[in-house]
């Protein structure tokens, strides 16, 4: 494994992990009864998360290169296992949730108080910051799995929306740069066609799933909806995204060659 590879999976980690423990940002909003500041704070580490998602394709880009100049046209099972490593940060980030969960509701609770950012992340970093995350360190309850009712109730379509626009995220870049071992002759134009699938997925999730959430987020605000309903809503979109990754690799080698042959049309 070069270490262009081992830097790409572990940006990949990096970024499957903040965005699934986003699914946790709402419940800390609802608890401090600060969503605006929750959010706020949360976006620290999505920066964190684009910036490592601006060096994930260049870095993959460079690899596709490297390989066609020594006459290689195949490293499927590298790609394989960049897709799983998102799979791994999921279920490493669905364990951190209530971890998480704490830590930021104190961080959103200290921003309110002090309104400095300089403060919070010395704190953050500080011996009594760490010993505070050392002793709320938890694992989810077991409950939340075994309360799962598969009924009329399930959001069935919010559910499996939820996982096709995972899937194709997970293998937007991926799909696009592998395209390039598959037709050479066009490799540029092919790994610059991540934005095609990559839309399709962001449209399901801002026009459908996000505003679902968000409608659930303001009715618990509002009382008209428990906050343990919510939580089960949240259980249910963790579980979705995992099942993502995982069908994100059967779509993975399909994708690639439909955006070799579609940067050969265009």
């Amino acid at each position: 494994m070069t270490t262009q590879i081992l830097i790409v999976l572990i940006l990949t980690f990096v970024i499957n992990l903040i965005t699934t423990l986003s699914y946790s940002v709402r419940i800390v909003g609802i608890r401090t009864g600060r969503i605006a500041i929750s959010f706020a704070l949360f976006n620290i580490l999505v920066l964190v998360s684009r910036t490592a998602n601006g060096f994930q394709a260049p870095l993959l880009a460079k690899t596709v290169e490297n390989d066609i100049k020594h006459g290689i046209f195949s490293n499927n099972i590298t790609f394989r296992l960049i897709i799983f490593s998102c799979t791994l940060a999921t279920i490493f980030g669905a364990l951190l949730i209530p971890t998480f969960q704490r830590v930021l509701s104190k961080a959103v609770v200290n921003f309110s108080t002090h309104k400095s950012m300089s403060r919070l992340l010395f704190h953050g970093f500080s011996k009594a910051g760490i010993l505070y995350f050392k002793d709320n360190i938890t694992i989810p309850a077991k409950g939340h799995i075994t309360q799962i009712e598969l009924n009329k109730h399930f959001p069935w379509r919010i559910f499996l929306l939820n996982i096709f626009a995972v899937a194709i995220m997970t293998i937007g870049v991926l799909s696009a740069v592998y395209a390039s071992y598959l037709n050479p002759e066009y490799r540029t134009t092919a790994s610059n066609l991540s934005a095609f699938i990559n839309g399709f997925a962001t449209i399901l999730m801002f026009a459908f799933i996000d505003p679902h959430l968000s409608a659930m987020t303001d009715d618990v605000t509002l009382g008209k909806c428990s906050e343990a309903t919510f939580r089960k809503y949240i259980v249910y979109m963790t579980i979705a995204r995992l099942i993502g990754t995982v069908f994100a690799q059967i779509l993975f080698m399909p994708s690639a060659e439909l955006l070799a042959w579609f940067a050969k049309i265009i």
